[in-house]
């Protein structure tokens, strides 16, 4: 028997900080980038018949570090019409020297602030201050991102879509935890574009959620919404007018509606690694530029061994014999 520690999702929130994780995502892509990590395949598969799913399995290790984690993730879109999170998750954090289980944690908390992650690194090194913030969805992605990106940028305001009523209550909750920024809920697609110099699609969409010749020079995009080829947030001129595109797994990213529909292929991709590793970025200010993500367990697995340092340290979570 091994002593296993167990977070709830209280706990997990306890221990994040968005401003100490952004570092360690930015670790991880470097990592990535530079081929130190092991990141098998992830199988998705359906499941559920009344409302059904995906499934997914999401494994990876960062050679050096203590330990490795596999993500045990589902998405169901259905579950927002029950007040249920679209996207729900656990991780298994294990020793990588013995094999020995240390930890098991709720990871939806994890994807969701890893993912945001994303957004902020983009806006702070892609991005001209003071960042001024749309977002198309009004999900838990939503928030996380315009949450980084407020940890990771001088943010002056932000402006929420979505086609339901669920904006006011983004808004408002994105309000309160931040105080000094402006937060409002738009009637439409084309509120959200006009003076924004960053445009973050957190949605399900199935179609583009906005017209690429309306983006103003300068802007920098982050999709993070689709990750199958029937989804799709960006229009063909979006990225037709993209000076640069970066994608966080390059050859995954290139398989999804966004850019299986504008004929775009892994090697139009830039890893982006790269931002950090090889300083790519803008040439001038007026470039539009896109970030797009799928997620990657590597930054699941870095989250993971983040927090189970820090509940051991604390003390944090219960620990209970495997």
């Amino acid at each position: 028997m091994t002593d296993v520690r167990v977070l709830s999702d209280e706990q997990v929130a306890s221990l994040l900080s968005l401003s100490d994780l952004l570092p360690e995502i930015e670790r991880a892509f470097l990592k990535q980038g530079r081929g130190e990590v092991e990141r098998p395949p992830r199988p998705h598969y359906p499941v559920g018949t009344e409302t059904p799913g995906t499934a997914l399995t999401m494994p990876a290790y960062v050679h050096g570090d203590p330990t490795y984690a596999t993500k045990l993730a589902a998405v169901h879109e259905s579950n927002a019409e029950n007040g249920l999170p679209t996207v729900n998750a656990q991780i298994a954090v294990t020793d990588a020297e013995t094999g020995l289980p240390r930890a098991y944690l709720a990871g939806t908390r994890v994807t969701n602030a890893r993912t945001g992650c994303i957004g902020g690194l983009a806006a702070r090194e892609l991005a001209d201050a003071p960042v001024r913030l749309g977002v198309f969805g009004a999900g838990a992605q939503a928030r996380w991102q315009t949450r980084a990106i407020a940890s990771a940028t001088n943010l002056e305001r932000v402006r929420i879509y979505s086609p339901s009523e669920s904006r006011a209550r983004c808004a408002s909750d994105l309000r309160e935890r931040l105080s000094d920024v402006a937060v409002s809920a738009v009637e439409s697609p084309d509120s959200v574009l006009d003076g924004s110099n960053v445009v973050v699609t957190a949605t399900t969409s199935t179609e583009p959620v906005f017209d690429g010749a309306r983006l103003e020079p300068g802007t920098l995009v982050v999709a993070i919404g689709a990750f199958t080829e029937s989804m799709r947030e960006l229009d063909s001129e979006t990225v037709r007018r993209a000076s640069r595109l970066f994608a966080d797994v390059p050859e995954e990213v290139a398989e999804t509606g966004d850019f299986a529909h504008a004929g775009v292929d892994a090697t139009d991709l830039t890893p982006f690694s790269d931002v950090f590793e090889a300083g790519t970025g803008r040439e001038n200010d007026a470039e539009i530029v896109v970030v797009a993500s799928v997620g990657s367990a590597v930054l699941d697995a870095v989250t993971a061994g983040y927090l189970y340092e820090r509940a051991t340290t604390d003390g944090v979570g219960t620990v209970v014999e495997l």
